[in-house]
């Protein structure tokens, strides 16, 4: 199927203008000062704002992962692998005087096991053996209905990066091959990750699925450049590294600013001097490392790295534990027998705030 190109677009947006030039530094260490700097500033103007009007965490699937990048390889467990639970967040917010919600990370679980990497995994394994290792939750729309909303009420679908993505069911194909899942929602990503998305270098392949981006509605895929404020209390910046167009979802609630992204698979990863993971502290220590990241793909790890100290000055501490920081992963280790001394130090679970409005009656 053709790929099409987007035509969607959404001027309700707002640009955020205040990182680009600290992004264009050339030198990795110059940029990485810049971005802190220019983060710092933007931060206080974010924290000073409105908060959104509800959150919600909608849990998926749990996956295993390899131990060694989801540490960055600092982790000293003979585990070949975590065991990780993968969230998505519904965030309601007012955006010019109207409710909008955004569905962050939606993935379409069934359609994600098409990843070259899983579909190895699972061959390895056999079917049977990937159901015992996969729990599966509620699919999305019975969550959103057990809130009080349709799929008919999203009004944005986004994520962190695109791998593991397969957008066809969430927004159905201009083939009439898939119905979407979502019909009056817009998808949000930034220009560089859908270019990037589209033409794979070999190295990267492990984590796309093949054709995710084909056969879409170009009228509802918006193409977003650089940073964009949302509405009250919510904005999606670029955070690269991880993959070329990677972005982090910041909002803020009655608990202050959270993140949430898949750079890091744990609060450890965001404070690894305060880790209890046997070998995270020290290998944070003797390395002058004041992040270690979720290092499972090979393109820009020192941007990567400045990213995740973006996150850190942008975000509040954890109010019961000071050493860490309120960014949620979008996958989060979970303990499991699977995984001796390899459970997070601090466990965020989900992130909940107000009530979102209910618009089922009966």
């Amino acid at each position: 199927m053709t790929q099409r190109q987007p035509t969607g677009t959404a001027p309700e947006l707002r640009l955020l203008t205040q990182l680009d030039a600290a992004w264009l530094s050339a030198s990795t260490a110059e940029r990485h000062a810049r971005v802190l700097d220019a983060g710092a500033g933007l931060g206080e103007t974010f924290r000073a704002g409105p908060t959104v009007q509800a959150v919600a965490t909608l849990p998926l699937t749990t996956l295993v992962y390899p131990s060694r990048f989801a540490f960055q390889g600092a982790a000293l467990s003979p585990a070949p692998f975590v065991t990780l639970t993968h969230r998505a967040l519904l965030i309601e917010f007012q955006q010019h005087g109207s409710l909008k919600r955004l569905l962050f990370n939606p993935t379409d679980i069934e359609a994600s096991r098409a990843t070259p990497f899983f579909a190895k995994l699972i061959a390895q394994v056999g079917e049977r053996g990937a159901r015992l290792l996969a729990t599966r939750f509620d699919p999305i729309e019975v969550q959103l209905r057990q809130l009080g909303l349709g799929v008919e009420h999203i009004d944005y679908l986004a994520f962190d990066h695109l791998h593991t993505q397969d957008l066809r069911g969430l927004l159905g194909t201009v083939s009439g091959a898939q119905r979407a899942r979502f019909p009056k929602a817009k998808w949000l990503c930034p220009r560089a990750e859908w270019e990037g998305a589209s033409r794979l270098h070999p190295m990267q392949r492990a984590w796309f699925v093949s054709g995710a981006l084909s056969d879409l509605p170009p009228d509802r895929v918006v193409l977003t450049e650089g940073d964009v404020m949302l509405g009250d209390g919510v904005m999606l910046l670029r955070t690269p590294g991880h993959t070329v167009g990677n972005q982090t979802l910041f909002f803020k609630t009655d608990r202050g600013v959270w993140g949430c992204s898949e750079n890091g698979t744990a609060a450890d990863n965001w404070s690894p001097k305060a880790s209890g993971i046997l070998g995270v502290a020290g290998a944070a220590r003797a390395g002058d490392l004041d992040v270690v990241l979720n290092a499972n793909t090979p393109e820009f790890a020192a941007d990567q790295y400045t990213s995740m100290c973006l996150e850190r000055v942008l975000v509040d501490r954890v109010p019961h534990n000071g050493d860490f920081v309120q960014m949620f992963p979008s996958s989060e280790v979970t303990p499991s027998v699977l995984s001796p001394g390899l459970a997070p130090t601090l466990q965020h679970l989900r992130v909940q705030s107000g009530t979102p409005r209910s618009e089922l009656r009966g």
